[in-house]
């Protein structure tokens, strides 16, 4: 699937849709490590920018998103409108990273 083809808009400039195949999701469920929590709250002593979270975010949501491109492109999809995050604490330092859209089939205008 091409990614220039994965919106948050509900509709793609210059493609038409030819087809609505449903919503599409990607999950995945992280959690911190001990380790990861020290060097975490020993960066948050000195505030700024907490890298060791923003990676950890980053990975979460990077696999939910390619979770998504995979359960659309096995639908039929070539692309997918409204694609939105969502994330939940499932209980405490395991977090829940949902990506989820609309998978449409669309044509070049």
């Amino acid at each position: 699937m091409d990614t220039s083809l994965i919106t948050t808009s509900t509709a793609l400039d210059g493609y038409r849709v030819t087809r609505h195949l449903g919503v599409v999701r990607g999950i995945t469920v992280r959690s911190r490590s001990a380790l990861g929590n020290i060097a975490g709250g020993f960066q948050s002593l000195f505030g700024g920018r907490l890298s060791i979270y923003v990676e950890l975010c980053e990975n979460a949501r990077e696999e939910a998103y390619q979770l998504l491109i995979q359960h659309a492109q096995a639908i039929g999809a070539n692309a997918i409108i409204n694609m939105r995050y969502d994330a939940n604490e499932v209980m405490q330092g395991i977090t829940e990273v949902l990506a989820y859209g609309t998978a449409v089939v669309v044509e070049k205008v």
